[in-house]
């Protein structure tokens, strides 16, 4: 099974409420990155034991860790979870950006040092969320 695949499977097996939210959030970020690779990550560890959310990956981008370690990663990514949805905006060094930009502006949402987490896509302002993704690119795409 592709990629594409995975991922509608994956939307289509969430609840009628979140499926049709991660569809939608899903429809927006490939309008806004067009020509992105996708990723897709089943939360599943090399034993199938689930140890996290399924996540949809947008964009690519290498990460450097401290020790000198680099991984690569997607830039964005989407997954609904127990309480909602959670928007990750990988790759920034300032933990604090995400939130001192967009947080006040987004809505009903929790907004973390790389997380973006709401209940429902109707309690966060859509374009805010839209600037903060492009944002998230742009600046992991110069790196």
């Amino acid at each position: 099974m592709n990629i594409p695949e995975q991922i509608l499977q994956y939307i289509t097996g969430l609840p009628d409420t979140k499926q049709s939210d991660i569809l939608e959030l899903h429809n927006i970020i490939l309008t806004i990155l067009p020509e992105t690779r996708l990723l897709f990550d089943n939360g599943k560890n090399r034993d199938n034991k689930t140890v996290a959310n399924p996540i949809i990956g947008y964009g690519f981008q290498t990460i450097k860790y401290a020790d000198g370690k680099t991984r690569d990663f997607f830039q964005i990514g989407i997954s609904a979870n127990n309480t909602g949805i959670s928007v990750y905006i990988l790759g920034f060094k300032d933990k604090t950006y995400i939130a001192s930009t967009y947080g006040k502006e987004i809505g009903k949402a929790t907004v973390t040092g790389c997380c973006i987490k709401f209940k429902k896509l109707k309690d966060i302002n859509i374009d805010i969320l839209s600037n903060a993704i492009k944002y998230g690119v742009q600046a992991t795409s110069e790196t």
